[in-house]
């Protein structure tokens, strides 16, 4: 497993545990000889975990749409920036070019992102693990919301067995690095049936 696609936000205003966290998983993977894959931005927890790779000596792969890259400026240091048309192409490339998902705390877009590459999973389009860096409790209201759906029945219990959640951005790695890759059963993944 050599290239880590990491969802993460552009936001400028977020406080500093959230940038640490972004550094830290970038120092990581560049130690361990990993590539990044990410949004292609040079700011907010993008900037600095590319920047934070890029230093380090690790590869950089950024994935951008051309409205992007005026917005989320771009990061011209990266080894490969990809200009795509739209949305869709980006997240499709960015699914492509990584060999797990690691989500660091982020807005909307890494919502999508998350959910699209979960549910691509739940559905066995892909084998490959998915990480979700919890730190400060950031994604505890998104794993209730999970946990509501279990309790209605929209969503099967299994899906625990899907992400790899900690609060420490190395572990998150840890754990995507380790999983060992196991075909969907659709009984206990998908919500259909009486399970």
């Amino acid at each position: 497993m050599r290239n880590i696609t990491v969802y993460c936000s552009s936001s400028v205003s977020l406080d500093i545990k959230f940038m640490d966290a972004a550094r830290l998983l970038g120092q990581e993977m560049a130690r361990r000889n990993m590539a990044l894959v990410y949004g292609g931005g040079s700011i907010g927890l993008m900037g600095e975990i590319a920047r934070t790779m890029k230093s380090a000596g690790g590869k950089v792969v950024g994935v951008i749409t051309k409205r992007l890259l005026d917005l989320e400026q771009g990061y011209d240091q990266c080894d490969e920036l990809i200009v795509v048309d739209t949305m869709a192409q980006r997240k499709t490339l960015m699914a492509q070019r990584g060999d797990a998902f690691i989500a660091l705390p982020g807005g909307l877009g890494t919502f999508e992102e998350l959910f699209e590459v979960l549910v691509q999973r739940q559905v066995g389009e892909h084998r490959k693990p998915i990480g979700l860096v919890n730190l400060d409790g950031y994604y505890n209201p998104l794993v209730g919301l999970i946990d509501h759906g279990i309790e209605h029945k929209f969503i099967k219990p299994a899906v625990h067995h899907l992400l790899h959640v900690h609060a420490d951005p190395i572990n998150v790695l840890d754990g995507v690095l380790s999983a060992e890759p196991f075909e969907i059963d659709p009984d206990r993944f998908l919500p259909m049936g009486s399970g």
